[in-house]
């Protein structure tokens, strides 16, 4: 953990028991189930900071955003903000300055938003839940305002949601985030349920409002253009775990983890055209019974008798940043540097503004 962390979240770990009942299980004979979706995940964000998490559906990133907000409890471990304990979210007890400033934007603006409320209805809920303003004038003013700031009119605030387009449903979504004043946004793929031109713009304004209201951001998404443009650092998840976690430039330029540099070896790149391409090899194993030691040796062609019995822990690796890797301890797994990785002598580092016109083209560089 850094010194200054806003927030930290320590050897967090979250088990569904996804048994029969047990009527079932004791006529069949069957042991209990359990689905162990976050296992051990340390990691800390800085006040002000970007931190995205990518990793293949069905690694965790949501379980981890739904732990940090509370809509889930730990199993074990502990997350901090600001040094209070979030285990108060999801009691019902937790003191309404905390509940405040940690907030969460869903994947779906199709399903995250009440049909049967009108717009303004909707962004006003967290304003008179948290008592932010009195008197209906006083909360639709704030409502105007707050969807002026995304980009819509304060004349949305009479329509229903299903009279809007998935872009302004999502801006929906972050005005009504926005107006409990946090400090603190949960984004869980935010954009991935628009189309390319539509994510740019989304992006662009979770940018700008970052500067304007000094926010701090989790982003989550499954898209590594989309966090190579947001993010300053980058955590890489695989079956429930961290397996690297490094600053933006150092983890494109130089992936130290195996798992790491398939994901990004499989990105098309235009400059690479013609040649060939190496994809993520095999399936992310069932949770329910996740392999020993190294969850990641079965795809790893680096894999030792180490890695099927030991399970790597998170340590600083010479490169810069963090990595879960026997392999890259023991110095079997050479390092990485940018010019062994197609496409990132540009990307490392780069600052480019990702607008609606040249969104294909980002796409396709990185």
């Amino acid at each position: 953990m850094t010194t200054g962390s806003l927030l930290e979240v320590a050897h967090a770990t979250k088990t569904f028991d996804v048994s029969p009942p047990w009527l079932t299980r004791v006529l069949g004979h069957r042991q209990r189930l359990l689905l162990h979706a976050v296992d051990d995940v340390s990691f800390d964000i800085r006040r002000g900071e970007t931190l995205g998490l990518v990793g293949e559906s069905g690694c965790g990133k949501s379980t981890v955003a739904r732990l940090i907000v509370g809509l889930y409890r730990l199993s074990s471990g502990a997350i901090t903000y600001d040094g209070m304990d979030t285990a108060v979210l999801s009691t019902g007890r937790a003191p309404r300055t905390l509940r405040r400033k940690l907030q969460m934007i869903f994947q779906d603006p199709y399903a995250s938003l009440n049909p049967r409320w009108r717009v303004a209805d909707i962004v006003a809920e967290p304003i008179r839940a948290q008592r932010l303003a009195r008197g209906s004038p006083a909360v639709g003013a704030r409502v105007d305002a707050l969807l002026t700031k995304v980009g819509l009119s304060p004349a949305d605030g009479h329509k229903y949601p299903h009279q809007f387009s998935g872009g302004q449903r999502q801006r929906i979504s972050i005005a009504r985030a926005l107006a409990s004043e946090p400090e603190f946004l949960v984004c869980d793929e935010p954009t991935s349920a628009l189309d390319v031109s539509v994510q740019a713009q989304v992006l662009n304004l979770m940018r700008d409002l970052q500067r304007q209201l000094g926010l701090t951001y989790l982003f989550i998404s499954h898209n590594l253009a989309v966090v190579h443009h947001v993010a300053d650092r980058v955590g890489v998840m695989y079956l429930g775990r961290v397996v690297e976690l490094a600053d933006k430039a150092t983890l494109f330029a130089s992936p130290q983890h195996p798992y790491t540099r398939m994901l990004l070896d499989a990105i098309p790149d235009i400059a690479m055209s013609g040649k060939a391409r190496t994809p993520v090899a095999g399936e992310v194993p069932n949770a329910l019974s996740p392999p020993s030691g190294c969850t990641f040796h079965p795809r790893c062609p680096h894999a030792n008798e180490r890695c099927r019995g030991e399970v790597p822990v998170l340590r600083p690796s010479a490169a810069g940043g963090a990595v879960a890797c026997h392999g890259v301890e023991e110095r079997r797994i050479p390092l990485r540097v940018a010019d062994d990785l197609p496409g990132t002598q540009t990307q490392a580092g780069s600052e480019t503004t990702l607008r609606s016109a040249d969104t294909d083209g980002a796409k396709s560089r990185l």
